[in-house]
């Protein structure tokens, strides 16, 4: 071929079609790895996301179950159900039981409690006055029977064989004597979960060690599972009845893998099969799983976006060189090629910064939103410590209103000498307000759980302070004896100051109603402990009264002032520091309690006021 003669067309125009070819599947090549790549990132901060929320409910869960682990144990030492577990034909024991069941019930704010003998007969229940009551039903099936007489406590969600209604079952042995002679159980509902999971946006699944799902944002996927079951856990079901005549049926057509690396296609019940993200987080000691069913379709779309945006990108770059080479001939063409692609890739970066600033957006509402949950709980406690010396408040401000109005009256009259001294009982006003106020802020503190040494006598002034308004509601008058400043204790100011208080305000409480009441408050070291006695000169404490004082839920005020668990959560504070709280009765009359605490060792440490 002559170098001087002209191109073939056709073989120009073939080799210019190959080029186009290998540029438009280099485009498309890269694009699809920009998409894999991208896409992968996506999943990966909605995994993070996911987890992050799968953490946050995991962690709630497993608050709200913890919360009432201990409540089954801390009832079994009332020795009115291990009198009934040894007369099971007593009326009276039988009556006792019920009644302490209600009380228990009612005050713990959960569904049902009721006691169970050796053999799985419920002799006793909280429920006692319906139709479907627990009594006269026998449970021994239950697991959490067995593992509580077995193992010292019993865990289990189900449905209830007697209500149909479900819940979580926390049981324990009662012993007296060291002998083991039934168990209590109470059923805690799990509606606020339910409800929690309703709102989460994304389908959210609550499955338990089998795989069946107990729990569900869609409530038409309870009672089903993520793989179809074995022969061994059917007949574990049936014979537990743990899901009471629920058909257990999967959830999908093939199993449901717990973690996949990739979304996966699931046709859920009255759905059409699509691609869902599947996160799991484990919840509790029971083999527990809260499962998520994302939709990828967002981070599919955010990829795609990114991956065109690279792959015009990268033709814009070829596009741009086959421009400087072929500016003779094609410069008018390449221009016009130009310019739709960057109007192309000017679309396509406006579409991804809308979808970015969306997603800031979304991020700045959900801290706003978790800064304001933050917030409110703040000012909800603030509320309620407040709402006790709101009197106390509410007199040193109209004694300033006075006192400031007198002040002008005063200097208007030249008066200036009086007009002194009305400033200064306002300023002392203002300093008892500020007092109040500094107080109620202490007290609302949350401190780190660590004993160290405390002041006895700021301890016991805060304390004062908090129960001022109740002193004067009944008039008392209480009387404090010298404390030396440096006599400190190990303990925790903020628990010490709730003791403190929960013996001042009994004190108080025993004296209403009675003229000339006083309150005394004594100090004394003895040795490596220090005691801080209590007295009041009210009624005293009658025998009875006296030996089941720190007992949970005993109380003698009348309903609704009191649950009866004051003393006994100031002896678990007193007795984690190893001291003691006891009562007696003076021999002239009134009650005295007896705070005993290791006093500190170097009276020159730093106290914690």
């Amino acid at each position: 071929m002559n170098p001087n003669q002209a191109p073939n067309p056709a073989g120009r125009k073939r080799r210019t079609l190959l080029l186009l070819g290998a540029a438009i599947c280099f485009c498309l090549l890269l694009g699809w790895l920009s998409y894999r790549v991208f896409f992968g990132i996506y999943l990966s901060n909605e995994r993070h996301l996911s987890a992050q929320r799968l953490d946050a409910f995991a962690r709630s869960l497993e608050a709200t179950l913890a919360r009432h682990e201990s409540l089954p144990g801390l009832l079994a030492l009332d020795p009115a159900l291990a009198a009934l577990l040894r007369e099971p034909a007593n009326p009276q024991r039988i009556a006792a039981a019920n009644a302490y069941l209600e009380a228990a019930q009612q005050g713990a704010a959960v569904a049902v409690t009721f006691l169970i003998d050796a053999q799985g007969m419920t002799l006793a229940a909280s429920n006692w006055r319906l139709p479907r009551s627990f009594v006269g039903h026998n449970y021994a099936f239950r697991p959490y029977f067995r593992d509580a007489l077995r193992d010292g406590l019993g865990r289990f969600y189900g449905v209830g064989v007697t209500t149909g209604e479900p819940g979580y079952f926390l049981a324990a042995p009662v012993r007296d004597q060291g002998e083991v002679l039934g168990v209590i159980v109470l059923k805690v509902g799990l509606e606020s979960m339910e409800q929690a999971l309703a709102g989460a946006g994304d389908t959210l699944l609550l499955t338990d060690a089998d795989g069946v799902v107990f729990l569900s944002s869609d409530r038409k996927l309870r009672y089903r599972t993520l793989a179809p079951l074995g022969d061994t856990v059917t007949a574990r079901l049936a014979e537990t009845r743990q899901y009471g005549n629920q058909a257990i049926t999967p959830l999908s057509a093939t199993a449901i893998p717990t973690a996949p690396s990739e979304p996966q296609s699931l046709a859920l019940p009255g759905e059409a099969p699509r691609q869902r993200l599947i996160h799991t987080r484990p919840v509790g000691s029971l083999g527990w799983q809260v499962v998520q069913l994302g939709d990828p379709s967002e981070a599919r779309a955010a990829a795609l976006g990114a991956a065109t945006a690279v792959a015009f990108a990268a033709a814009f770059g070829i596009g741009l060189a086959a421009h400087f080479r072929h500016r003779a001939r094609r410069r008018e063409e390449l221009r016009r090629v130009y310019g739709e692609l960057e109007n192309r890739i000017a679309e396509r970066t406006a579409d991804l910064t809308e979808q970015i600033a969306a997603l800031e957006s979304t991020k700045a509402i959900l801290r706003e939103t978790r800064d304001a949950a933050v917030q409110a709980g703040k000012l909800a406690t603030l509320g309620q410590m407040s709402a006790g010396i709101s009197h106390e408040l509410n007199q040193p401000l109209a004694a300033l209103q006075t006192f400031a109005d007198n002040a002008s009256a005063l200097l208007a009259r030249g008066r200036h000498g009086e007009v002194a001294e009305n400033l200064q009982m306002i300023s002392e006003l203002v300093e008892r307000t500020g007092r109040i106020v500094r107080q109620l802020k202490i007290f609302a503190r949350k401190e780190a759980p660590t004993p160290q040494p405390v002041s006895v006598a700021s301890a016991i002034e805060h304390a004062l302070m908090i129960v001022e308004p109740r002193r004067r509601e009944t008039a008392a008058r209480i009387a404090v004896a010298p404390v030396a400043r440096d006599l400190r204790l190990i303990a925790e100011a903020g628990r010490l100051e709730q003791v403190l208080v929960n013996l001042l305000r009994n004190g108080l409480d025993a004296m209403a109603g009675q003229a000339d009441a006083l309150l005394e408050v004594g100090t004394r070291h003895d040795g490596d402990k220090v005691a801080i006695e209590v007295r009041d000169h009210g009624p005293g404490l009658p025998e009875e009264v006296r030996h089941h004082l720190f007992e949970p839920f005993y109380t003698t005020k009348p309903a609704g002032e009191g649950l009866g668990l004051g003393l006994a959560i100031s002896l678990t504070i007193v007795e984690s520091y190893g001291g003691t709280l006891s009562a007696h009765n003076a021999p002239d009359g009134g009650a005295v309690f007896v705070l005993t605490l290791p006093a500190a060792g170097d009276p020159d440490a730093p106290s914690d006021t």
